[in-house]
């Protein structure tokens, strides 16, 4: 069973393609599921299209939603086509999505941090100047971010764990038990983590998380699914075969995907 969660379309602003283009990538790549997550809309905001080039629109959200389900019955028989969103994980507005997101029939939602501390993770900017302890704090704020998502029960999967490193690899030099901690709240809620190949499309190369946190994630009893994070159709899929025999290097035996917001087990 292959399968990808992680995927987008031009409706975001910064990725090619239609929907269609992507279930038919996937279909292609040998895929039996595919999952829709295209980023949420800032739901917060009083305008409707917040960051063009980040989120869809407000206004274009429940046409998402309906292109979607459109395309799973189109499909049926032929791929197995999922409602799933990357949603942005904001605490102080976070009702505010969790309401949205009650009102349509998403089999997953992907938790995703993008900001820590009102700049993005992927601003190389950030880390300059910074002592050695404030890394230290940066890297504890991202992932108590991550935690708080965790805690927040609106999630199936967290999305790119240690994406923080994309622009700036010596992140996952920065030493802390924040990590550790963040695993441990993770399986304590059930959650699954992604392994997500889009870090081999940014200055850290290799996939999302480093090998080091799939590590721990294992002895923590955290489970795995797995997702491109594909902006072009043709990275849908993208190393597969690489993820899989590497979690079974690393212990795992198993991964998950989700439908209807039920955990699917698939062997690896």
């Amino acid at each position: 069973m292959k399968f990808d969660l992680h995927t987008h379309h031009e409706r975001c602003g910064h990725a090619t393609g239609t929907i269609r283009d992507y279930i038919e990538a996937g279909i292609k790549n040998g895929l039996q599921v595919i999952g829709i997550s295209d980023h949420s809309p800032y739901f917060a905001s009083s305008s409707d299209r917040e960051q063009p080039g980040i989120a869809m629109a407000k206004s274009e959200f429940a046409r998402y939603v309906e292109e979607v389900l459109k395309l799973k019955e189109e499909y049926r028989g032929r791929i197995d086509v999922l409602l799933g969103v990357e949603s942005d994980f904001f605490p102080e507005v976070a009702d505010v999505y969790r309401k949205v997101y009650e009102q349509y029939p998403f089999d997953y939602i992907i938790g995703s941090v993008h900001l820590s501390g009102g700049v993005s993770i992927f601003n190389r900017k950030r880390w300059n100047g910074l002592t050695d302890r404030q890394k230290v704090e940066q890297k504890e704020l991202y992932y108590d971010l991550i935690e708080q998502s965790a805690r927040s029960g609106m999630f199936q999967i967290l999305g790119h764990i240690d994406a923080m490193r994309g622009f700036y690899p010596a992140f996952s030099d920065i030493q802390t038990d924040a990590v550790d901690r963040t695993l441990q709240t993770i399986a304590k809620y059930d959650i699954a983590i992604e392994i997500n190949t889009s870090g081999k499309t940014k200055d850290c190369g290799g996939w999302y998380p480093i090998d080091e946190i799939l590590e721990r994630a294992l002895h923590f009893g955290v489970q795995v699914s797995f997702g491109s994070d594909a902006h072009v159709p043709s990275r849908v899929g993208d190393d597969w075969d690489e993820v899989a025999a590497r979690l079974k290097e690393i212990g795992f035996r198993e991964w998950v995907y989700y439908k209807e917001k039920q955990k699917q087990v698939v062997p690896l």
